[in-house]
């Protein structure tokens, strides 16, 4: 394939999405991102200008087949229509809310998680250490920043907190109005990088935005005062160009992500804990009051404190519940499919 477009290299175009592409459809079919999804439409952009197009991509019927923004698609070149989506470097999904619990595909092919909170009551060590095995789990990188130092006269004691969360954590701490201050994440917003933000409401994510885009356009509201949380101001899954040329991305849903399948985050974030476990006298030791424990040993002698454990607990036991619906969900679906008999249409006739 030939070198790529220059236009393609500051959308994020890496050799992982290029070797992915046959000489037969290079000829046919061209690259290009999604930039925004919009209800029956996806913005997307290449070489040319960005442009509305069909979400429908043919024989996509399972949801992880369905464009999500930050997606790589291959487009005729002529009917503009989507053929494939290329497959993806990492993948945020959740499991919406209700009894169907359909699969909602959040954002793809990030190259940095910005997990933002603030220096004020909002501040939240269990929520982080959730987002940091999120990020973990999908393989991206994730900065703490830390929002909102202008208003506290110990934004240090923050962000040592946040530091302790794991070894080697990389935490900046800024005003998200100053564009001065928020330039120390400049090292991350360079031309074709991929920045996505994770963050509960009124942490100052779209003022985040505006500083890093040098623009008001991304709607802000003020938190309440009698708690210090906002609402929630996005309404649509969109990416927005930064000063430094690369793209940074907000998301209804982000920070509804729940914790399925995410063993391996768990283990990264956790490591300290599993590390412990290890040297106890019974392998299938519960930590609480069995003989030689090394983990009840190391909270006894300072080394590990009882509500990181409890944490660990509890992210691991929502990880287990629902990593096993669904499992569950998937053997139905099989059963389904195999046997139909579960289908309210089916009517019997070979």
């Amino acid at each position: 394939m030939a070198s790529p477009d220059p236009s393609l290299t500051e959308l994020g175009w890496r050799p992982f999405f290029s070797t992915q592409i046959s000489h037969e459809e290079d000829s046919q079919l061209r690259p290009a991102r999604v930039m925004a999804v919009h209800r029956g439409k996806l913005a997307v952009s290449g070489a040319g200008p960005e442009r509305l197009i069909s979400p429908h991509i043919p024989d996509a019927n399972a949801a992880e087949y369905h464009p999500t923004v930050g997606d790589w698609l291959l487009i005729d070149r002529e009917t503009l229509q989507p053929a494939r989506i290329l497959s993806r470097a990492n993948l945020f999904k959740r499991r919406a809310p209700g009894n169907g619990r359909k699969l909602q595909l959040i954002a793809a092919n990030v190259d940095t998680l910005f997990i933002v909170a603030s220096c004020n009551q909002d501040f939240n060590v269990a929520r982080l250490e959730r987002y940091l095995v999120l990020a973990r789990e999908v393989g991206v990188n994730p900065i703490v920043v830390l929002t909102k130092a202008d208003l506290t006269d110990t934004p240090e004691v923050f962000a040592e907190a946040a530091r302790g969360l794991q070894p080697g954590l990389l935490v900046e701490t800024v005003n998200a109005r100053d564009a001065d201050s928020v330039a120390s994440l400049a090292a991350w917003c360079g031309t074709g990088e991929t920045v996505a933000l994770l963050g509960s409401s009124g942490v100052g994510k779209s003022t985040l935005i505006n500083t890093l885009r040098g623009s008001e356009s991304i709607a802000t509201q003020a938190v309440r005062e009698d708690d210090g949380k906002g609402r929630h101001t996005t309404t649509v899954r969109e990416m927005h160009r930064l000063d430094r040329g690369g793209w940074l991305l907000d998301t209804p849903g982000m920070r509804e992500l729940q914790l399925s399948e995410a063993a391996t985050g768990l283990a990264e974030v956790f490591d300290d804990i599993l590390i412990l476990a290890q040297h106890c006298r019974f392998s299938n030791c519960a930590h609480e009051a069995e003989p030689g424990c090394a983990v009840q040993l190391a909270i006894a002698e300072g080394r590990l404190t009882p509500i990181r454990l409890d944490r660990w607990r509890k992210l691991s036991a929502e990880d287990a519940t629902d990593t096993a619906s669904q499992e569950g969900r998937r053997i139905r679906a099989r059963t389904f499919g195999n046997t139909g008999r579960s289908n309210p249409n089916a009517t019997g006739k070979k």
